[in-house]
Formats: C-alpha cells, structure tokens, sequence
C-alpha cells in the first residue's frame, strides 16, 4: 500500500490537528495507558536536548509560559496572558495557585531560574531564549521579559522552553543542565517536578519509563481517563508492531510503512496518518581542514560547492519515496515545509538528479575518483532513518563516493554531532516556532551566542543569512518578512549549505479504544488521550 498526499494541501492542513477525541469527553473510568516508540527519551531534563520525541515526552511534565493547541494555535499555560508593552518588553501573568508535583507553589523566580538554565552552559535549548536580554520581576505572578531588540514572535519562540523549580533544582543539584555532548548527568536527568498533568514515578533508561496523573493539576478540564502511563522503547520494528498486534502496548509509533496497511486492516487497530511539519536534510562540515574517517588528507571536500552540488544531484529522492518511504514522503528543495510561516513555495523545486553531471563535478574540484566520508546517522528516530542514510550511501557509491556509515543509537549518536564531531550527518528538524525564523536562526546561521547556529552542526556561514536572519526577527511587516525570509533561503540554497531530502506522513497505529490528538509537529499529549469507553459513547 503506498501512502501518498501532497504538501500543498498540506499548507493548510499542516497545523491541524488530525483528530479522533471529543471535545469534552468525561472518563467513564480510569485506565494504564502503554505506548511505545522505536527510541527513548534520553533524559527527563527539559533543557538538556532539544529532539522532539524528548520534548514532546517531557511536555506531560513541565510547561512552558506558552502552550500550544490542538490546531498549533498559541494558547495560555504557565502565563494566563501576555502583551507587548514596550518595543522589547513583554509583559506576562504568571497562572496563580499553580503548583509543582512536589507541592512547591510556581512563581516568578521559577521562570527566571529557568531562563538562565536554559541559556546557560550544557543546555540544548539555547535557541528558545537566545533573544531574551533579561527578566524582570514584578511580582510573584507578573514578569516582562526583555529582548535584545524587537521581537514580535517571542510567544512562538518560547512555545518549548519549559519551566522548573528553582527550589526542586537546587535541593537536588541540578541547576545546570545535563550535557548530552560531555556525558555529563545529574538528578534532573532520573527525575522530575513539573507542573504538567502527569507525574514522573520510575525512570529505568531504556527500559521504560512510568507516570502517573497529577491530580492537583491546576486544569480541570482536561480530557484524560488515563492514570498511569508506562512507556517502552521497542527500538526493533517487527518486535513493536507484534507487541501492539498482541495487545501488549495501546500504541505505538512510528509504524513501519510496510506495516500500515496490514494493521490498517486488523478489526481491533486503527492508524492516523497526516503530513508532518518536519523536514528530513543530510548536513556536511564545512569548517575543518580535514573530514573525519576519510581519505583525503589534509583536506576538506565539503568546503567546493562543486562537491556539495554534487552530492545533491547524485541523491534519487524518486527513489527513495518510492523504493525506502514507499510513497509516504514528499521531496522538498527546502529545509522547511509547506506550513510554516514564511514558505517560499516557488523555490521548491529540487536540482535534477544527474549523477553523470556529479561525476563531472567531483573532478572539476579535483575529486574524479571521489573520495571516503564518514556518515553518522540514528537508528531509533525517525521512521527509516538508517535506510534512507543505506539508500544515500549506494547512490554516492555510483559516483566514487564511499561513505562509512555509522548507524547508531540517539544516546551515542547525539554526542557526537552536537560536539561538532561529524563530517557527514543526517537530521530532522522541525521549526518549534512554526516560523521560518527558528531553521534560519538554528540551522543556517553562522554558529555565535545565544543559540545563533546551535544546530549548525557543518558550520555553513554566510553573512547575508546572518544579515537577513537579523532582520527578518525583528520585520513587522509580513511582506517586507517574507521577501527577506526568501531571499536568504534562496543564498542558502544557491550556496547548498544543506541537502534537503524530504518530508515525511506521521503514522501512529493504536487500538480501537483509544482517542488521542495527532499534531503536525508529532507531539502527542496524554492530557487528550483516553482509553477505553466514555460516558457518551
């Protein structure tokens, strides 16, 4: 079965949530919910990496300021309501009689706590503060936030920054962040205390990881029955889909897409598909002297846009949709979906694929026998990750290219590129914004402080993007914003900074009973998960 739909459509359903809960449902009766996914989130710290099966976790746990809803819409968490009162100031209130699950009332020195571990050293998420010049008190329940200079989508920005207790931090040592890049650990890392609907009870790192209903949440109209979760890693596919087919777990994600179509079919399952907002991209270190596990001494192929080119044109994206994503993909020039704010949808079109003319390329730059790179790729994040980094490495073998690719787990596989430790390297992004501006800022621009290039992990530079990234934060105007939105991914396209390979459809399979939200980022929250019947139904 191949599974086809189109990202045109798709700009418009992108930031819909794909649906199968009624709104105000009432739980008839309490419920264990087990879910699985192919990985495992590799900490229970909110700052300590910024992958979205870890955020998106963690998100049952901690809040942010400003949450999101069931249409990607900006809706009130921690802060009841925000404004701008100034150029650079925006003035929040804080929720009142909010606690943490320790019991821990939830103030103002609590977000400015997390501000400054979130920017701090060792901290992934540097990106959703980094605009940020300082927070002011006002009271225990009002703050404004002061940015470096106008910025009008700060509650966008800081959608994911999530907010700890600054007494819970300090009693347990755990005021600076888990570093994934050192294998540095602390408490935050085995434990938790959020404010969210759920509470942490046991950690067992890949293993499984268990939570349980904070009944002192401070929304009472969550859509819940569920009041124990016990989530699993089950990194093998055909393991994870035989445990949902036994009734083992309730849900699993991502589904193999050479599954769906089988468990689409079983009377007691059902899957949820739709366009996700992520897009997948190979990146290239284009900073040192030398490439790492290569033979080519002394130098940097990656530094000749004649060779980045050529790597572009010797990739099959026809291909792999057809053949490695079955048709549950859509090629993309961009490394942004159709969705997102800003989407140039005119320079979507990708460079022909023409490995003769990427022959001729690579000896043009003084390669015509190609060269060896090595690749890093994960092997327990995305749907096909480690076949679609397979099916590149082939296609680069066609033109003299020989990648030694190392598929590997996220907990090893982190580490390494965000310490910069990668020559060649595969990776999804999905902008936490859902503007144009986060990719820019975190991807594309030239690696500075507070989160510039953060994930930048091949050091591109250009300094018209850097320029225009400027501009476009501060840019009111949404015309003047997106010409100059374009025109720096149009010099980041000229200049192949990236390869952008695709994006690809979410699946989730599940059974029967259950009824949850499917958001466009792949977030799922257990706060609109039930199971089992409901009073209703």
């Amino acid at each position: 079965m191949k599974i086809r739909f189109t990202l045109a459509r798709a700009a418009l359903a992108a930031c819909v949530a794909v649906t199968a809960v009624t709104v105000g449902a009432t739980a008839a009766s309490a419920r264990t919910f087990k879910f699985a996914n192919q990985g495992d989130a590799l900490s229970m710290d909110p700052h300590s990496l910024n992958e979205s099966l870890q955020l998106n976790f963690l998100a049952n746990i901690y809040e942010p300021l400003v949450g999101r809803g069931k249409k990607l819409e900006l809706v009130p968490a921690l802060a009841t309501d925000w404004k701008q009162t100034a150029p650079t100031v925006w003035r929040f209130n804080l929720r009142k009689g909010v606690t943490f699950h320790d019991g821990t009332p939830f103030t103002a020195d609590d977000v400015i706590f997390s501000y400054n571990r979130a920017r701090g050293e060792g901290s992934d998420v540097k990106t959703y503060v980094g605009s940020i010049k300082e927070i002011r008190k006002i009271n225990d329940h009002a703050i404004d936030i002061v940015t470096n200079e106008p910025f009008p989508i700060l509650p966008d920005v800081i959608s994911l920054w999530m907010i700890m207790s600054k007494k819970w931090c300090e009693d347990n040592r755990a005021t600076q962040p888990v570093d994934k890049r050192k294998g540095i650990e602390n408490t935050a890392s085995f434990k938790a205390n959020g404010t969210g609907p759920f509470r942490l009870r046991a950690r067992e790192p890949s293993v499984r990881t268990t939570l349980v209903r904070n009944f002192n949440y401070w929304d009472k109209s969550i859509e819940t029955n569920i009041e124990e979760v016990i989530f699993t890693p089950i990194g093998n596919a055909s393991t994870r889909v035989a445990a949902l087919l036994s009734g083992e777990i309730d849900m699993m994600e991502p589904v193999p897409v050479q599954d769906i179509a089988r468990i689409a079919a079983n009377p007691n399952l059902k899957v949820l598909q739709g366009p996700e907002l992520r897009t997948i991209f190979l990146g290239m270190d284009q900073s040192r002297n030398e490439l790492l596990f290569s033979n080519v001494k002394g130098k940097n192929p990656f530094k000749d846009k004649r060779v980045r080119q050529a790597f572009y044109q010797a990739i099959d994206i026809n291909a792999i949709q057809k053949v490695v994503m079955r048709g549950a993909s859509q090629p993309t020039a961009l490394m942004i979906a159709p969705g997102i704010k800003g989407f140039p949808a005119d320079l979507n079109k990708r460079s022909p694929y023409d490995p003769a003319a990427a022959q001729k390329l690579l000896a043009e730059a003084g390669y015509p026998q190609g060269f060896e790179v090595g690749m890093n790729c994960p092997n327990d994040r995305y749907v096909n990750d480690e076949e679609i980094c397979k099916a590149v490495s082939a296609m680069l073998a066609k033109i003299g290219v020989k990648v030694n690719l190392m598929a590997e787990s996220k907990a090893t596989y982190f580490p390494k590129i965000l310490s910069r430790n990668t020559s060649f390297y595969l990776l999804g992004w999905t902008p936490g914004s859902y503007d144009s501006h986060n990719p820019l800022f975190a991807l594309m621009a030239t690696p500075g402080p507070g989160g510039q290039g953060q994930f930048n992990l091949g050091s591109y530079s250009n300094p018209k993007v850097d320029e225009l990234t400027k501009a476009i934060a501060v840019e009111t105007d949404p015309k003047k914003r997106n010409e100059m939105i374009r025109e720096a991914m149009k010099i980041h396209q000229d200049d192949i900074g990236h390869l952008p390979l695709h994006q690809q459809a979410l699946a989730w399979a599940m059974k029967k009973d259950v009824n949850t939200v499917q958001l466009a980022d792949n977030f799922m929250f257990l706060k609109w998960t039930t199971v089992g019947a409901r009073k209703g139904d």
